[in-house]
C-alpha cells in the first residue's frame, strides 16, 4: 500500500510517500508562499522525483484543518479531487493532531498550537499511549490564557509545539511555570509523514461529503450569519 499524505493547512506545505514498511520521501517547506500556486507542481515534482506513478497509490490522506481558511480548502480540494479521479479510498486527519505527532517521543502531554488571532489559538491535547497518539482533550479553538488556566489544573507537564508557540510564551511560561515545556524548533513542522502513518490506520471516508474541520467560522461568514438573524427578526 502507498500512500500520499497532503498538508497546506497552514504555511508549512507538506507532502509524504510511505508504505507500511518506510518512508519513500518527505517534502517539507516553511516559508509565507501561495499554497494554490504551488502544490500542484510540488506533487508532480514529487511523485517523479520518489518514481512512483499515480497508477501506484492506494490512498490519499490530508490534514483537514483547524488552520488558515484558504490553505485547509486548497488542501481538501486537492485531496478530494484525486481520490475521486484515481477511485482512491480518501482519509482526513486533524491538522493539530500531525502536529502533535511531531513529538512522537515525549512521553507526557502535548499540545500543538496554530495561532487564531485576538489571543485566542486553535489547539488540543494528545498523549502517546502505548505508541499510538490519543486525543487526551478534543480540539479547539480557545483564548489561549484560558487554555492555560486548565491545563495548569493538571498539575503535569505539558509539552507545546508549534510555529505559533512563540507568541504565547509569556502566558504559558507566567501560568503554568516549570510545568509548560516548549518543544525544540524541529518539533514545530507538521510532520506529513506522521499525517501519512495516522492516514494509514484510519478508514476512508465518502470523498463527496467530507468536509474541513475549520472548528470555529471566518469572520466574514459569522457576521453574515449574524446579519441574517438581525434581518430575520425584523
Amino acid at each position: 500500500m502507498t500512500v500520499l499524505a497532503i498538508d497546506t493547512s497552514n504555511y508549512v506545505l507538506g507532502l509524504s510517500l510511505l508504505t507500511e514498511e518506510k518512508v519513500i520521501g518527505e517534502y517539507i517547506t516553511n516559508i509565507k508562499k501561495n499554497h494554490s500556486l504551488r502544490v500542484m507542481p510540488a506533487i508532480e515534482s514529487f511523485l517523479k522525483d520518489c518514481e512512483v506513478e499515480t497508477n501506484e497509490l492506494s490512498k490519499i490522506v490530508v490534514a483537514k484543518g483547524p488552520g488558515s481558511y484558504t490553505g485547509v480548502r486548497i488542501g481538501m480540494t486537492i485531496a478530494k479531487t484525486l481520490a475521486w479521479s484515481l477511485h482512491l479510498p480518501l482519509i482526513s486527519v486533524s491538522s493539530l493532531a500531525v502536529l502533535a505527532a511531531s513529538a512522537r517521543y515525549y512521553p507526557k502531554y502535548i499540545s500543538p498550537i496554530f495561532d487564531a488571532r485576538r489571543g485566542q489559538v486553535y489547539t488540543g491535547l494528545y498523549q502517546f499511549i502505548n505508541g499510538e497518539l490519543t486525543t487526551v482533550r478534543d480540539d479547539c479553538n480557545i483564548l489561549m490564557d484560558e487554555w492555560c488556566r486548565s491545563l495548569k489544573e493538571l498539575n503535569e507537564p505539558v509539552l507545546f509545539v508549534g510555529n505559533d508557540v512563540a507568541l504565547h510564551l509569556e502566558c504559558i511560561h507566567n501560568t503554568l511555570e516549570t510545568n509548560g515545556l516548549i518543544g525544540e524548533y524541529t518539533t514545530h513542522n507538521p510532520r506529513p509523514a506522521e499525517l501519512g502513518r495516522i492516514g494509514l490506520l484510519k478508514e476512508a471516508e465518502n470523498v463527496h461529503t467530507a468536509v474541513p474541520n475549520y472548528i470555529r467560522l471566518a469572520e466574514a461568514e459569522a457576521k453574515w450569519l449574524q446579519n441574517q438573524r438581525i434581518n430575520g427578526e425584523k
